[in-house]
């Protein structure tokens, strides 16, 4: 079993392996590049967002500068967009849904280290994997555990360090993250009408 593949089982590993030393360099070249280019080089950024990630889409939308460990590792879904300072360290796999909302300095971190310091100190480490169900909204600051799965239609307030699994449908917040309400109907309504009057205030300007 490769280092690698150990790796991506969420197993002991060794990080200084030249098959990850050179994935990670790859990654870091081409994150390079997509902070160097201009505002407006936005055929670019999209084409260098696809080399990086699994982006079938290609409509991956993410603001620089951009951090990542491998890229190769994390999928991103339809619609995918990541504010300044995203953070993504896909030592595991990460999947994202379509129509995820990343606000500024957004952290999805698979990486973990040992506790007991003699296996910490021997270079050996793993990481979790995280899934991120579609329609998410994170908020600036959020932090995303090793392992945690993030149902459809959550919202995350700001600065929230997630740390277990949050179910469909819920708005969390704090340190660590608990949830605060369900989203339901009444939510739904008052939002939907506020986009009808939105639409009805345009037509009318």
């Amino acid at each position: 079993m490769s280092e690698k593949q150990r790796m991506l089982a969420g197993r002991l590993y060794n990080a200084n392996d030249p098959e990850l030393k050179a994935g990670r360099q790859r990654a870091r070249n081409l994150v390079y590049q997509f902070n160097q280019l201009a505002p407006d080089q936005r055929d670019l950024q999209s084409g260098l967002l696809s080399e990086l990630f699994d982006v079938p889409s290609g409509d991956a939308y993410v603001e620089a500068p951009l951090r990542v460990d491998y890229g190769k590792n994390t999928h991103l879904g339809k619609r995918f967009y990541a504010n300044y300072d995203c953070i993504i360290l896909d030592i595991a796999p990460v999947t994202i849904g379509d129509n995820v909302l990343f606000g500024p300095r957004v952290s999805v971190l698979t990486a973990g280290h040992p506790i007991d310091k003699d296996v910490r100190n021997a270079e050996l480490e793993f990481g979790k994997p995280i899934t991120i169900g579609n329609n998410v909204w994170a908020g600036g600051s959020v932090t995303i555990c090793p392992g945690v799965t993030i149902g459809d239609n959550v919202i995350i307030g700001a600065g929230a360090v997630v740390t277990r699994d949050v179910p469909a449908n819920m708005v969390v917040a704090g340190v660590p993250a608990c949830p605060l309400r369900q989203i339901n109907e009444n939510d739904r309504r008052d939002w939907q009408q506020a986009q009808a009057e939105y639409f009805k205030e345009l037509a009318n300007d």
